[in-house]
């Protein structure tokens, strides 16, 4: 059954990384540069930063300063007080290809996913790493031989956990005292690792390709599958309990609102660059979850 579901933005083109700050919710649109936020009914629509080079994962410095992922460029952006976005670190010398989503804990440490691989023109799929992102801007890889990282939570125990799209997992990290990771572990896994070798037959063999999330206050992830149409609420260990159905695709989610249980849901039709670029099918959903 579709997920009853209010369109709270629409006419964009491909939304990503939706978070609920200063209560507002703040979304990043790829394809008009644009990182956008609103009231929870979507009136009172800001522009908070132009980001040519497309922006992606949204965060906050402990000052209140924003800071963006800029994709195509790999670097992460800070909004200082008067506006301006100025460099906060560059990513390219350990990065080649895009960024996307980002964490930013409460030290203000941003750790930082990437696609590994040329995912929008067919490209082979590769393995890749984290990034940690200190508050000062200086930058370091974290982890290795990750499919696509993208979406990403702290676990109440203080576990990082980060969503592999192309992986069939999501994998959970302990962080040391300096933000480093320790060993790679299996938080969920939703089948077996696809063939790498060809971008067609691994989608083929994902069961889940889990892209944006958010923890809810259960310890669950809720999860946006970017194949599947839905967001999945997983549980460690055990996979899938529970889905909410969409009727188009969706790729982040994010928990917000007044009350906190507002899950607020990225939606498009796909997540082709070529199509959405071009059209102005996206949306941003709010779904009322129970208190």
């Amino acid at each position: 059954m579709t997920t009853d579901a209010t369109v709270i933005l629409e006419n964009y083109t491909y939304f990503e990384c939706p978070r609920w700050h200063d209560d507002r919710v703040w979304v990043s649109d790829f394809y008009t540069h644009q990182v956008i936020s609103a009231n929870a009914d979507g009136s009172d629509v800001r522009v908070e930063a132009q980001v040519p080079n497309q922006p992606s994962g949204l965060g906050w410095l402990p000052d209140g300063r924003l800071l963006v992922v800029s994709m195509r460029d790999q670097t992460i952006l800070r909004r200082e007080p008067d506006g301006e976005l100025v460099v906060h670190a560059d990513l390219s010398e350990l990065v080649s290809e895009n960024l996307n989503d980002m964490l930013v804990d409460a030290s203000g440490r941003a750790y930082v996913g990437n696609f590994g691989f040329d995912l929008m023109n067919g490209g082979t799929p590769a393995s890749t790493h984290l990034v940690l992102v200190e508050p000062d801007g200086s930058a370091r890889v974290v982890a290795d031989d990750l499919y696509f990282p993208n979406g990403m939570a702290l676990a109440d125990d203080g576990r990082l956990l980060v969503d592999e799209t192309i992986a069939n997992r999501v994998s959970a990290f302990d962080i040391a005292d300096d933000g480093s990771l320790g060993e790679r572990r299996d938080w969920a896994v939703f089948g077996d690792l696809p063939d790498m070798d060809d971008i067609a037959a691994a989608m083929g063999q994902i069961v889940l390709a889990p892209d944006g999330c958010c923890l809810d206050t259960d310890g669950t992830l809720l999860v946006a599958d970017a194949l599947g149409g839905r967001v999945a609420r997983v549980a460690e260990g055990r996979g899938v309990i529970d889905q909410y159905d969409f009727d188009s695709g969706v790729f982040a989610c994010g928990l917000g609102g007044t009350d906190g249980r507002t899950l607020f849901v990225c939606a498009a039709p796909d997540f082709d660059e070529h199509a959405r670029k071009v059209a102005t099918d996206g949306k941003l959903l709010a779904v009322q979850l129970p208190s």
